[in-house]
């Protein structure tokens, strides 16, 4: 069985190019590791095109709007 870190670099490309997805990375979901997919708007049309475990490892969507760099002091 791949490690979820295996997974997570597997996936990303193809859930990057899912229209609305703007991150992915490792969280904990109900004190589990999960994957975490970011999404720049609403994540119901972008769940639909995820699925919900990869590899036995959860997979959560979060809507939390677009990234932007911030400014360094």
């Amino acid at each position: 069985m791949p490690t979820i870190e295996q997974v997570l670099e597997r996936e990303t490309e193809d859930w990057m190019r899912i229209p609305g997805v703007v991150g992915t990375g490792l969280g904990l979901c109900d004190d589990r590791p999960c994957i975490k997919i970011f999404a720049a708007g609403a994540p119901g049309p972008i769940d639909a095109a995820i699925p919900d475990e990869v590899d036995g490892y959860p997979v959560v969507v979060e809507s939390t709007g677009r990234f932007t760099p911030r400014d360094t002091l």
